[in-house]
């Protein structure tokens, strides 16, 4: 999982990890919780995490 540039540090995609795998200060930071399982990106507004490598 990885952050783009399109992030704006909404917080809505802490919302759907079960995993408690982001945080967000000014930008969301994904971490080694992550499982990959794409919650987060699909309901990202902004299109800012992207699965995979």
């Amino acid at each position: 999982m990885k952050v783009n540039e399109n992030c704006v540090g909404c917080g809505q995609c802490t919302a759907f990890c079960k995993k408690d795998a982001i945080i967000v200060k000014s930008k969301a930071r994904i971490t080694d919780k992550c499982v990959e399982c794409g919650i987060c990106a699909a309901y990202c507004p902004m299109k800012a995490i992207e699965v995979g490598e």
